[in-house]
């Protein structure tokens, strides 16, 4: 129904494909992070992939066109694990924009969004979650090539139980209720494979829902769910042949998410060492999602007033435990993917993460590895992206200086290719 919103968004941006083929010469070349660098390199791009990666600077043949990054670090595409692209205005700005901005114009915000965190240098994110199928429908219209954007694995809507994060509901009127809707809400084993039924027959790429309150909607962060209610959005997802992204920020809500088979715990703000052997245990990727902090700060530098007394509580706790879940798993060997929550931070800033995960304890190449090789894993397209390799998609991107050495380079990318389009750069 809402499709045309996004079709109608004119594709003027989006840069034709380069002379094929193309060759990219790196002066050099990080091709599959978390591995030892390479020197001078070329890469060859034709039809929107990568067809070899050989040593030092290769003359393109007559025909072919040349991109030369001689003087740059070569990567690939970044990966964002978590992201809302629909909108980055929160707190009561974000409240007063949802009463006041069409469903047309938020389709429009959508996609700026979209294109913010590709020129970044994201060419892939997976969106947990937004209503009235913004994303899901510009994910298709990417798709189909009538606009430019990231590559999207969606979850269509968030799954809660009633009065838990996701319910839209909590902390309105009760007169304005009615206009909220609350078919991703679900009480009870069967309600809650009805909620994942509906979320894939919508056309979501991959399930995500709460097992704890959140730090936005002021529920506290105690668990908001049932053993069996869990195992079945679990359980049903995966017949599905869909991962499952949990949001947990409580100590019980993390173990309940992790031992009923999460795919990767969103926050997880209070992991303990109990939750980190039941995570190695599990192979369970955790996403830390640190940058939230950076948004609440800004906005609340702006505004002092900006949330809601009991959501500021929490976001004041949220400020003074970030990284420290972090110090705990990543030395234990919990797989970390990375994700930022892009809507509560700003998007097109993701790569602030870099530098917070480094701060906690990650070694940029760790930091890199996490945002590509990882989170390519995690979400399940390891065999398109995360490296720059041959047969792989040709997303790839480009710094001034060396990100293993200054991790904060990755804020200032200056080359952008997504599946084989020049997006930003020469």
């Amino acid at each position: 129904m809402h499709r045309p919103l996004i079709a109608a968004l004119v594709a003027a941006c989006a840069v034709p494909a380069l002379a094929a083929p193309t060759y990219i010469h790196a002066g050099r070349l990080i091709a599959v992070p978390g591995q030892a660098p390479r020197g001078p390199a070329t890469i060859v791009v034709d039809e929107g992939r990568v067809q070899s990666v050989q040593d030092g600077f290769v003359p393109a043949p007559a025909g072919a066109a040349t991109i030369d990054l001689k003087a740059r670090t070569v990567l690939p595409g970044l990966i964002d694990s978590h992201t809302h692209l629909s909108s980055d205005r929160a707190g009561n700005e974000g409240l007063a924009a949802a009463m006041t901005d069409s469903l047309p114009l938020n389709a429009h915000e959508t996609y700026w969004n979209g294109m913010k965190t590709l020129r970044a240098g994201f060419t892939t994110v997976r969106n947990l979650g937004d209503d009235q199928g913004k994303v899901l429908a510009l994910k298709e219209a990417i798709r189909r090539g009538w606009v430019m954007g990231p590559r999207i694995i969606d979850a269509g809507e968030s799954i809660s139980t009633t009065g838990g994060h996701m319910d839209g509901r909590v902390g309105l009127a009760d007169d304005v209720h009615a206009l909220v809707g609350t078919e991703n809400l679900c009480d009870g084993a069967d309600d809650c494979r009805r909620a994942v039924r509906r979320q894939i027959g919508r056309g979501a790429d991959v399930i995500k829902f709460a097992t704890t309150g959140g730090v936005n909607s002021g529920t506290g962060l105690a668990t908001r769910m049932f053993d069996d209610e869990a195992r079945a959005l679990i359980e049903t997802a995966h017949a599905y042949g869909r991962k499952v992204a949990v949001h947990a920020h409580g100590a019980e809500g993390i173990k309940l998410a992790v031992r009923v088979g999460a795919d990767s715990i969103e926050h997880g703000t209070m992991i303990d060492d109990e939750i980190v052997k039941l995570m190695k245990e599990h192979q369970t990727f955790y996403v830390p999602t640190l940058s939230t902090v950076n948004g609440y700060l800004e906005r609340l530098a702006a505004n002092p007033n900006a949330y809601p007394p009991a959501v500021k509580a929490q976001i004041d706790w949220r400020i003074g435990i970030t990284g420290k879940a972090l110090q705990k798993a990543f030395p234990a060997g919990v797989k970390i993917a990375y994700g930022t929550d892009a809507g509560v931070s700003k998007h097109g800033r993701n790569a602030d993460e870099f530098e917070l995960l480094v701060k906690y304890g990650m070694p940029p190449a760790e930091a890199l590895k996490a945002a590509t090789v990882n989170a390519a894993q995690l979400l399940g397209v390891d065999k398109e992206t995360g490296t720059i390799e041959a047969g792989k998609a040709a997303d790839i991107i480009a710094v001034s200086g060396d990100p293993l050495a200054d991790i904060t380079v990755m804020k200032a990318v200056n080359f952008v290719m997504a599946r084989g389009t020049v997006v930003v750069g020469p």
